[in-house]
């Protein structure tokens, strides 16, 4: 089980920036594959940003073309968290975020893999889900 715990989003003007933050719970064993999601209503889930928790694994970060030389992605190692920090927001960015989970028992291998291109990690590659996080720009 890993617990999966969300928080920052909410309302900015376009070129605005947001910083969102994904704590997970891990064990002494593995670090997690965290990506972050973003859903609009009537659309699917799209996976934006993914990275290793542990900084002695593979930490190298994925993105999709829609958010690259915008949005980070990074971790503290220490408490098991990614931050995705977004900047030059622009209203197609305007979503719900929400932050999956998942044990990567190979060091940053399972990550990855998600983070080949093309970047297209799936929802069914995340067993643990946020409630998510609503992310308003207006422009």
């Amino acid at each position: 089980q890993v617990q999966v715990t969300e928080s920052g989003g909410g309302s900015v003007q376009a070129g605005g920036s947001l910083r969102l933050s994904c704590q997970t719970s891990r064990d002494s064993y593995r670090g997690n594959c965290v990506a972050w999601f973003r859903q609009t209503p009537g659309k699917e889930r799209e996976g934006i940003a993914t990275i290793y928790t542990v900084s002695t694994g593979d930490g190298t970060p994925g993105y999709a073309d829609s958010v690259e030389g915008r949005f980070t992605i990074s971790r503290d190692s220490a408490s098991s968290t990614a931050y995705l920090q977004m900047n030059d927001l622009k209203p197609e960015d305007t979503a719900k975020y929400y932050c999956a989970a998942e044990p990567d028992w190979d060091m940053g291998g399972f990550c990855r893999r998600v983070a080949l291109r093309p970047f297209r990690p799936k929802v069914s590659d995340f067993n643990y889900w946020g409630q998510g996080t609503q992310v308003t720009v207006s422009s």
